[in-house]
């Protein structure tokens, strides 16, 4: 049974999600709709890159992917069929692919051109719907679109590394629902620059000179439970993703506050790290 996911910045008070996924069922009954998140800021790309890249890994290969963000028609912003290491990828050609490429580079990409049979003002649910149930019943991407093999690239969006080879500049792509800052920082490029040596992570006026595995790494549970630091604690670790992660120990941002609110980071803030 074919799987279609779903990654849009639709929300969830809105009809937009239930119409997407009966105009799917509509079409091809015998379909698993897989939700992957509807709670992406507004047209907000690179959070939404950052959710799907971490996401689509743990889906079977073969598995079609909706993204439903920035998806109007312009003479500027054509929309996307990408098979992506064994994935498919529907979207716009807004950038968000780019961001999912810089690593793999994709089998096949196509622009879609079948808006001139569907009646649409709602590509999401018109277009990729139909290009989506197209792929789920075997189709090939050639009779939804004609091979490109340019793609619009979203730039500025990686880390800096300074000639001399001593520092890493960064920037905050995404923060989570326990408040916790993510990072453009992957664990490779830091051991590649890094090279074992001393360090000292930067976020305006909270640093770091340790990055944990996991977030318990950071309590000594050889400690009696009254003499750990636990809550509040702050740390860096890499995270399930690889990226650069700060965050509080078990923090809560509507409580006792989180990363973000504590640190005072926000999107695209700057985090450095200087290597000794």
């Amino acid at each position: 049974m074919p799987i279609i996911t779903l990654t849009t910045d639709f929300g969830e008070k809105d009809h937009f999600v239930g119409g997407v996924k009966g105009a799917i069922y509509n079409e091809l009954d015998s379909v698993r709709i897989v939700d992957i998140s509807h709670s992406i800021s507004p047209f907000h790309l690179t959070e939404a890159a950052y959710i799907i890249q971490n996401a689509y890994k743990s889906f079977p290969a073969g598995t079609i992917h909706i993204i439903g963000i920035d998806s109007g028609l312009t003479p500027e912003n054509d929309h996307l069929a990408v098979l992506l290491d064994g994935h498919y990828f529907i979207c716009a050609n807004n950038g968000i692919i780019s961001m999912l490429t810089s690593e793999i580079k994709p089998e096949k990409i196509v622009q879609i051109n079948i808006h001139d049979r569907i009646n649409s003002n709602f590509p999401v649910l018109d277009v990729f719907v139909k290009v989506a149930c197209h792929i789920a019943r075997g189709g090939t991407l050639e009779v939804i679109g004609k091979n490109i093999t340019k793609i619009k690239e979203l730039t500025g969006i990686r880390p800096v590394v300074n000639p001399e080879g001593n520092l890493i500049i960064g920037n905050v792509i995404y923060i989570d629902n326990y408040g916790n800052v993510v990072c453009n920082i992957t664990r490779g490029l830091f051991d590649k620059i890094g090279k074992g040596r001393p360090f000292k992570i930067m976020a305006r006026t909270a640093s770091f000179s340790e990055v944990y595995n996991n977030y318990s790494d950071a309590i000594n549970f050889e400690l009696p439970a009254e003499k750990r630091e636990e809550d509040g604690k702050k740390l860096a670790l890499w995270n399930s993703g690889g990226y650069l992660e700060l965050a509080i120990y078990k923090s809560n941002p509507a409580t006792v506050g989180s990363a973000s609110s504590l640190f005072g980071l926000e999107y695209w803030d700057t985090i450095t790290v200087n290597f000794e």
